[in-house]
């Protein structure tokens, strides 16, 4: 019976890694740049995730506001446009275990989004997809580029209070 709940574990192959996905845990995050307020949610999950090789693609995806509050801050009813987007972006750019969300920041008129990526075939043609389709509210861009010994997140990892 508990044979055909838990399934027999496969051997690994040479050269396979087997990775567990961390739970996602999040902390929030508030500083001053340039001027103006940011305010991050953070994926602390990842701080002390291994192996961080696997996921050795930064991807960041930063989409333009158009209705705004005071400090560059999106109203809540841009929000309520953004935001919905923003998490069907986070969930199919996890899609199939893909990549492991790091950070979203909203600071000076701009939403950024920011993904630690295994395939970037697979993230960069989704996204091109979304453009190319024209699914999306806001104007939106990405960069990704391999970032092997996560040097792009030491810094968000630095701001968490142990």
């Amino acid at each position: 019976m508990l044979k055909k709940l838990f399934g027999k574990k496969e051997e690994l192959k040479e050269n396979e890694v087997r990775v567990v996905l961390p739970e996602e845990e999040y902390g929030v995050l508030e500083w001053k740049e340039e001027g103006l307020p940011c305010v991050a949610v953070l994926n602390s999950a990842l701080k002390d995730f291994e192996p961080k090789k696997i996921f050795s693609w930064h991807l960041s995806v930063i989409i333009d506001f158009d209705d705004l509050i005071e400090n560059g801050m999106p109203s809540k009813e841009e929000r309520d446009i953004v935001d919905p987007f923003c998490d069907k972006l986070d969930e199919e750019i996890k899609a199939g275990g893909n990549a492991l969300f790091l950070i979203r920041e909203t600071w000076n008129k701009t939403r950024r989004l920011v993904w630690r990526v295994y395939d970037p075939d697979i993230a960069h043609e989704h996204l091109q997809y979304i453009v190319d389709h024209h699914r999306h509210p806001r104007p939106f861009d990405w960069h990704m580029e391999q970032d092997m010994e996560w040097e792009q997140a030491k810094w968000y990892f630095e701001q968490i209070k142990t």
